[in-house]
């Protein structure tokens, strides 16, 4: 299997886990945005602003270790 889709698929699974954990924590998080930011009106606004954290943590963990198979290899 190439390199490419077996990081495809990694992304694929990382993307499905953060939609389960989006909308497992969808009740809990967006009260208490909406509590400390109360100028905000649009549930748009707050998904957009929990899909950018989401899209985050997971390039930072794809990121994370990428680089250790990397170093790995050159040893």
């Amino acid at each position: 299997m190439s390199e490419r889709i077996k990081i495809l698929g990694i992304f694929a699974i990382l993307g499905f886990v953060a939609g389960i954990l989006a909308n497992v924590l969808y009740d809990a998080v967006v009260p208490a945005i909406l509590a400390a930011l109360p100028n905000i009106s649009g549930k748009w606004l707050v998904s957009g602003f929990t899909g950018m954290i989401l899209t985050l943590l997971v390039l930072a963990i794809w990121a994370y270790f990428s680089s250790s198979d990397r170093s790995r290899k050159m040893e």
